[in-house]
């Protein structure tokens, strides 16, 4: 049977499970894609249940549970800052401790009581599972790792080293000076919602001018060289209250935090750019220090700040290290799997296989799959029109709809873990359409239409695209999109916020952002066959070797999980095509009354 180890966060945001097997990634996901609750902090129950199913075991034939961190350390630290910070940070006070005593406290004992289970439950320092899952799954045999967020226990980033199956944390920055949470307050004064509206933020940014990065960083933050820095916390109403800034913050900047959907203005797309600069100044300081203290050259990041693939575009083009590697799942559910791989490596003491080439992430393609029966079990069950494709003809079925400017719901395979679609719950398009971009926001995502979609690539054939000359398998790093690829020249000068939408850039106007910069997914066939095969077969007829790639749901919910959840969402969008597995879905044969059903979440899984 071997050694199973089941990791576990929750309680937070973004919970989650992971099940090793001698450490293989047997298979890991998210709460929320049970539940339909985005960044749902509850206790994964059905994510666990499921990873045991796929493992075929019971929770008493696991060796270790471990969880992602230490709550009564960081129990300590709330104590402490609330204390510090009476009586203004009373009500915060009372507010988080009925949690605290209810749940938060009795996490062992909330275990084994929902999982019966009377083994050895471990806990990891929180930085330490961000660490873990940024170098134990990465391809190389040793390098420097960074890990950047909100807060843990204590510590809100760390560096240190990785090699064979040791990791060490050398350096730690503490609460409350954060990146983390400096780019959550400028993601709650720019409208947006926290811990969930940050990669708006980034996807504002380049509307705007950074007209404000001086400011920054001559008031709210005391920046060193090697990265370290402190916030001014006469600004910031996190440590005491239950905003992230105050009224000195609004003074400031000139006035109070935008409300939630009121209208985007010229000053917010400057505030986004001007935060997303000092980020990016200080992830390229981080690094740089880091590389100057561990002499490696490869890097592994982790972390919810590793998600800014802006600054990960810039640490792989400006920065020291030869080669990086970002963890897909880099915020709290990622954690889950690094707490497993610690209790394996570090713990255990079991050795690690690695080849500098090939990471142990299996494409990030690791939850759960629906067989050809069940989906087709569906289908006829509910009366839904289809027509099923022979394996081979897929590819070049959906090439000719996307060319045809049909959008295109797909589901296929293994759901991804993390929050990217990486070609197993995506919608994708083609990127050659400049209407494409407003018509898949508004009429299918129904998200705001500054946000750009992301280009999916033939591994072999990004360089000719981008500027870039590395895999990103994780839709994780941002590039420009090449000079002889691009369109506008000089027509844009007189244009500001988001009249920039106007102007179509390249020949792949879809996905590229206003700054001439796209969120790259390259793919490979030995990843995801199929995937690979449809954007293959699109270049052969086209010769664009690229497609749009966009999640598979709307806005304010996460991924689909099921058949169930994907017809649901194909029928109450504007999408013109549905295919999971072999079996396709035409929107204009299908009855429109069926939008209105209330699917039941169906969690029996293969």
């Amino acid at each position: 049977m071997g050694v199973n180890i089941l990791g576990l966060s929750c309680f937070y945001h973004d919970s989650a499970a992971c099940v090793l097997r001698d450490g293989e990634i047997i298979g890991a996901a998210q709460e929320e894609r049970f539940t339909r609750k985005k960044h749902d902090s509850g206790f994964p129950g059905n994510s666990i249940n499921w990873c045991l199913r796929e493992g075929g075991i019971t929770a008493k034939e696991l060796d270790f549970i471990v969880f992602y961190e230490k709550p009564l350390i960081k129990f300590e630290r709330i104590l402490e800052t609330y204390l510090s910070s009476a009586p203004s940070g009373i009500r915060q006070f009372i507010q988080a401790m009925p949690l605290w005593v209810k749940q938060k406290l009795w996490i062992p004992e909330i275990i084994r009581k929902e999982l019966g289970f009377e083994g050895k439950i471990l806990f990891c320092g929180h930085h330490e599972s961000h660490a873990a899952s940024a170098f134990y799954p990465s391809p190389f045999k040793e390098a420097a790792f960074l890990t950047m967020d909100g807060v843990g226990e204590w510590d809100t980033a760390s560096f240190g080293t990785g090699r064979d199956n040791e990791i060490e944390i050398l350096q730690t920055l503490r609460f409350p000076h954060s990146l983390g949470l400096l780019y959550s307050a400028f993601t709650y004064y720019a409208g947006f919602k926290v811990n969930s509206g940050e990669y708006k933020l980034m996807g504002l940014a380049p509307y705007g001018e950074p007209k404000y990065a001086d400011l920054i960083l001559d008031e709210l933050i005391d920046l060193k060289e090697d990265g370290s820095f402190k916030l001014n916390m006469k600004y910031f109403g996190y440590c005491s209250g239950l905003r992230m800034t105050n009224g000195k913050f609004d003074k400031l900047f000139g006035g109070p935090a935008r409300k939630a959907e009121t209208k985007i203005t010229q000053k917010d797309m400057d505030i986004a750019a001007s935060i997303q600069k000092v980020t990016e100044e200080i992830m390229l300081r981080m690094i740089r220090y880091a590389h100057k203290v561990t002499g490696k050259d490869k890097l592994c990041l982790a972390g919810g700040v590793a998600l800014n693939c802006v600054g990960n575009g810039r640490i792989l083009r400006e920065g020291p290290f030869r080669e990086i590697w970002v963890q897909p799942a880099s915020g709290d559910a990622g954690a889950a799997l690094g707490a497993a791989l610690l209790a394996w490596h570090k713990y255990s003491g079991n050795p690690r296989a690695s080849d500098d080439k090939n990471d142990k992430q299996k494409a990030s393609l690791l939850g759960p799959a629906y067989s050809e029966e069940y989906i087709e079990d569906f289908l006829k069950k509910e009366g839904i029109i289809y027509e099923k494709l022979a394996h081979a003809d897929i590819p070049f079925m959906i090439a000719d709809l996307i060319d045809s400017q049909n959008v295109i719901g797909w589901f296929q395979g293994r759901l991804e873990f993390g929050p990217r679609a990486l070609g197993a719950r995506s919608i994708i398009g083609d990127p050659r359409n400049p209407e494409m971009q407003s018509k898949m926001n508004l009429k299918i995502k129904y998200r705001e239409s500054f946000r750009p979609f992301a280009p999916s690539v033939l591994l072999e054939k990004a360089g000719d695209w981008f500027d870039l000359d590395k895999e990103s398998p994780y839709m994780l790093l941002v590039a420009p999109v090449k000079k002889e690829k691009r369109l506008a020249g000089g027509k844009e000068e007189n244009l500001s916020g988001f009249d920039k939408l106007k102007i179509e850039r390249s020949k792949i106007p879809a996905v590229t952002h206003v700054d001439y910069s796209a969120r790259i997914q390259t793919v490979k066939s030995e990843d995801n066959p199929l995937f690979y095969g449809v954007i293959k077969a699109f270049y052969e007829k086209t010769g664009c070797p690229v497609i749009i790639n966009t999640s598979f749901n709307v806005r304010g919910e996460p991924l689909v999980l099921t058949p169930q959840d994907a017809y649901r969402c194909f029928m109450r969008t504007e999408m013109d095509c549905l295919i999971m597995g072999p079996f396709l879905l035409d929107k204009k044969k299908q009855d429109p009354v069926k939008k209105d059903v209330k699917w039941q979440q169906e969690f029996e899984l293969d």
